[in-house]
């Protein structure tokens, strides 16, 4: 008679060793990173932003350090989340994140294609991930054009700003005719806009420019755009002219918007009251007052040791110009703080910009606590009662 015991035994065997191999080796681990758009399109002088997503696709947490390993020479790169310089980043088991990726480009980059390469890696660096980010400076074609009598060139046809503030491009007007000419400056901007001409390094504006035969001058057209003017490319022509010669010539001002937020709360009161150990509701509101759109608005708070602020929603994803987000706040005081007031102090971090708010918290104790003192001054007045009808029939 066969006995099948050994075979058991070595089967067993076998399945203990794979069981105490797999619990050293322990859950799979997969890192997956990339940027939302492999490659993008740019023109001279505009910045870039874009996420960068991270995914735990294995079954352990992770402790992540990421950098961007390789830039475009002359390029300033960083990784943010809200307004942080991120270098590490912890992704639990089986969820995602994002980082946004900035890159902001040298004073006059030429057009070409421009590689950045980010990377992430584990604490112990058994897992890695990099990806490539491919970033094209498109050529911005302003000719000058006109007659071969007048020269006229821009040192920087492409300026970049919010519309809170003026720009001045340089030109340089050259005089190619055999004799002295005096040349009529004219301008058209966008409609509201100011668009003026003065000398080199001087304050005062003019309308014509005198110039001997085979010289060259420079000029200076400020561009003020109207407060509040929306993200965009505004053209500025420009045209030089001395009788039937002439040049002409196109300035762009890009504005990239303002930045800007305002929060308050509903009523307008910037005080509550709050039992101990209990929450206090407030709604506030976020307002974005500025022109570009805020992105990744985050809410924190600065309040008493052990008290607890809570907001609902816990951020805010995106708020166009203009537009205004209502949030609940849930503000509980520490059990045992004492009776009084208190400061706390509600924060949104915006892009590029930070506005808080601060709220006085009236603590007040619990009616539990009130009855309870009520039921004693009963009891006291019950015991004296009691003892002084004893005391008289004695």
């Amino acid at each position: 008679m066969n006995r099948p015991f050994p075979f058991v035994l070595f089967l067993a065997s076998i399945l203990a060793v794979s069981a105490s191999f797999a619990q050293e080796v322990g859950p799979a681990r997969k890192l997956v990173m990339a940027f939302e758009y492999p490659g993008v399109e740019v023109l001279p002088g505009e910045s870039v932003r874009l996420n960068l997503l991270f995914q735990n696709k294995g079954g352990s947490e992770e402790y992540l350090q990421v950098s961007v390993m390789e830039k475009a020479p002359g390029w300033n790169t960083a990784l943010k989340s809200e307004e942080l310089t991120v270098t590490g980043l912890f992704l639990p088991a089986g969820e995602s994140k994002s980082l946004v990726f900035q890159a902001e480009p040298p004073l006059d980059p030429r057009p070409g294609k421009y590689l950045f390469r980010a990377r992430a890696w584990s604490e112990d660096g058994r897992i890695a991930a990099e990806q490539t980010l491919q970033v094209s400076v498109r050529e911005r074609r302003e000719l000058t054009r006109g007659t071969a009598g007048i020269g006229l060139a821009a040192s920087y046809p492409v300026l970049r700003g919010s519309s809170e503030v003026f720009y001045e491009f340089s030109l340089e007007l050259e005089n190619k005719m055999d004799q002295d000419a005096v040349f009529d400056l004219f301008a058209q901007g966008p409609q509201g806009w100011e668009v003026n001409f003065k000398p080199a390094y001087e304050p005062r504006y003019i309308s014509s420019f005198q110039l001997k035969a085979k010289k060259s001058a420079k000029l200076t057209v400020e561009v003020k755009p109207p407060y509040g003017s929306k993200v965009g490319e505004y053209p500025v022509n420009v045209r030089v002219s001395s009788g039937a010669a002439y040049a002409e010539t196109t300035l762009t001002v890009v504005l990239t918007g303002t930045y800007d937020l305002s929060i308050s709360t509903a009523s307008g009161l910037l005080s509550l009251e709050a039992m101990q150990g209990k929450p206090a509701r407030v709604s506030m509101y976020v307002k974005n007052t500025g022109t570009a759109v805020q992105s990744h608005i985050g809410l924190f708070s600065f309040k008493p040791e052990n008290w607890i602020v809570e907001y609902r929603p816990e951020r805010i994803d995106d708020l166009s110009p203009g537009e205004m987000r209502q949030v609940e706040v849930l503000i509980t005081p520490h059990n045992k703080a004492l009776v009084g007031d208190y400061s706390v102090e509600l924060k949104a971090n915006g892009d590029k910009v930070s506005k808080s708010l601060e709220l006085r918290v009236s603590v007040r104790a619990s009616s539990v606590f009130g009855w309870i003192g009520i039921a004693l001054i009963v009891l006291v007045v019950a015991a004296l009662a009691f003892l002084f009808r004893w005391l008289g029939r004695r």
